[in-house]
């Protein structure tokens, strides 16, 4: 599916991505002899450029790029300049193998952070666990509870079943008792029925599954009058956009809700929501937050390239901070095994309001809100 994103925007992002254009040490970095004659570390970010994934994994990289870009010019971690190595994977199974191999033989890698979107961050948990257990995977874009239990990763974000419990619970509040749960593919249907169905049960909430291996456009229109007019969506922002253009050919008025791997300004611009309201879960501040990490966000975003404030841009740099605040922390040299013992810690951590405090499953946060892109097209919250 062809996204409609401006080509300034276009340009910006292609200057970020590429397996081989990772990130140089700023000028200062290069050309500076401290007293302490630091040598740069590295910090390496996996992220999936696929088309189902690009809508989240784009925005996510240029907030992460942001951040380090903003600690290296203060002087990086404890005076060491930090090397961001950006690793872009195509959904493959090669491509992630490719990563991995160079992560391997990369030096001074001393973690892993941001990986995005989910599937790769998924992916990338259960290869680490075996084949790099001594390397730490900081805030990936996961989405999954269940790769919570790797002793090598350590999540910040709030989890695809806390996104789905606040979406229900908001719905149960309104008064709503009759809901219709779309999952973009036969995995989501796999995976996330159960959360979904449990979870209405315990708000008395009767929830109806739809999901089909065609079009999911084809699927749309196969609602009735009868049918609910909220409906949940698990998917990314293609399989959103393709499922709207069949919701809006019918004549009831439907809402869509969707989690935080849907991307709104994409469907904003592609047009997608011209006539049917949309919803979509997140699990950082709102962008036009007066929190001291978003003001420090949105400046440097302003400062350092040409793009909005989104809430996928907001994590990356979000996920950034957080492994900054994790490496400064260490006494000594800053190499994998103390970063390993850092992250271990799982210490809490406020970044300037946004406050990360793994609970006893290694969760870092439950915070979920919600934006919506109404029928008119403007973007609220």
């Amino acid at each position: 599916m062809t996204h409609a994103h401006n080509p300034g925007r276009r340009r910006s992002i292609a200057t970020l991505i590429g397996l081989t254009a990772a990130s140089a040490l700023p000028a200062w970095a290069q050309s500076s002899k401290s007293a302490a004659g630091a040598r740069a570390v590295t910090v390496a970010q996996v992220v999936d450029m696929s088309t189902s994934q690009i809508d989240v994994s784009k925005d996510f990289l240029v907030g992460a790029r942001t951040a380090w870009q903003e600690i290296n010019t203060k002087g990086g971690v404890s005076g060491t300049p930090i090397r961001h190595l950006v690793l872009e994977v195509d959904g493959s199974a090669a491509s992630l193998r490719t990563a991995i191999d160079t992560v391997k033989v990369e030096p001074h890698c001393i973690a892993l952070f941001g990986t995005a979107g989910d599937r790769a961050a998924s992916q990338l948990t259960a290869l680490l666990r075996r084949e790099i257990p001594d390397l730490p995977h900081a805030a990936p874009w996961l989405q999954s509870l269940d790769a919570i239990a790797s002793s090598n990763t350590f999540p910040i974000f709030a989890s695809r079943q806390e996104q789905i419990a606040h979406a229900i619970k908001s719905l149960s509040v309104m008064g709503i008792t009759n809901v219709g749960a779309v999952y973009g593919s036969t995995a989501e249907y796999a995976a996330y029925r159960g959360d979904l169905e449990q979870i209405a049960r315990t708000l008395k909430l009767a929830i109806v599954p739809y999901h089909t291996t065609g079009d999911l456009r084809d699927l749309a229109q196969t609602l009735t009058p009868e049918s609910p007019r909220v409906l949940l969506f698990v998917g990314g922002t293609p399989e959103m956009a393709r499922f709207a253009q069949g919701v809006e050919k019918q004549a009831a008025q439907r809402y869509l809700i969707a989690m935080s791997d849907v991307n709104l300004q994409s469907i904003q611009q592609l047009g997608a929501s011209r006539f049917t309201p949309m919803i979509a879960t997140q699990v950082v501040p709102m962008v036009n937050s007066n929190l001291p990490i978003v003001r420090a966000y949105r400046s440097a975003l302003g400062r350092l390239f040409d793009e909005p404030p989104t809430p996928h841009s907001l994590a990356g740099y979000l996920s950034a901070r957080y492994t900054f605040e994790v490496l400064q922390g260490i006494d000594g040299s800053l190499t994998r095994s103390a970063a390993l013992q850092a992250f271990t810690r799982r210490n809490p951590v406020d970044l300037g309001g946004f406050r990360i405090a793994p609970d006893a499953k290694g969760q870092g946060t439950a915070f979920v809100t919600q934006s919506m892109v109404a029928a008119d097209g403007r973007l609220v919250g």
